[in-house]
């Protein structure tokens, strides 16, 4: 019963940290780990009920990424994917990491029509490290003036 009163208190505590870092020790087979979610001052607030970024493992997850709420939204391509990863880089300063870091990208497209120039801004920004990657077109993305959204998926050295 008392363990259980532990982790009624506890629980209660990792709720009440602030958004912008909560971590949850997690147990499996004896081992201890920790999940980390965050969200980060020099992006906007979610605009719903999930974190920027989970740390967990030596890898870090970043939830899709767009344009929206930057100069970019409503623009072609290529300005909306130099605008996410404007605001990847920014996290994985934050968290000390690079784009060498990086393992997996899920691209969701509303349009194959502009793919070549999508390619060359990724191109660039993976500056030769190159990660695993899924490019899936879909019908759309929640607001009409997004036309991408990017996934990503980072090791995290130590």
């Amino acid at each position: 019963m008392k363990a259980l009163a532990v982790a009624c208190v506890l629980a209660g505590l990792i709720n009440a940290l602030p958004a912008s870092a909560a971590d949850s020790p997690i147990s499996a087979n004896g081992e201890t780990s920790v999940i980390t979610r965050k969200n980060y001052p020099s992006l906007p607030e979610p605009a719903g009920p999930y974190s920027v970024s989970v740390r967990h493992n030596g890898t870090l997850y970043l939830s899709g990424m767009t344009a929206f709420g930057t100069p970019a939204q409503g623009k072609d391509i290529a300005r909306q994917t130099e605008a996410i990863f404007e605001q990847i880089k920014r996290v994985t300063q934050a968290e000390g990491i690079g784009m060498r870091d990086l393992i997996k990208v899920t691209i969701f497209v509303t349009s194959m029509d502009e793919v070549g120039a999508l390619r060359e801004v990724l191109s660039k920004n993976y500056g030769g490290a190159y990660p695993a990657s899924s490019l899936v077109r879909v019908a759309g993305l929640f607001s009409p003036e997004v036309n991408i959204e990017i996934e990503a998926v980072f090791a995290v050295p130590g």
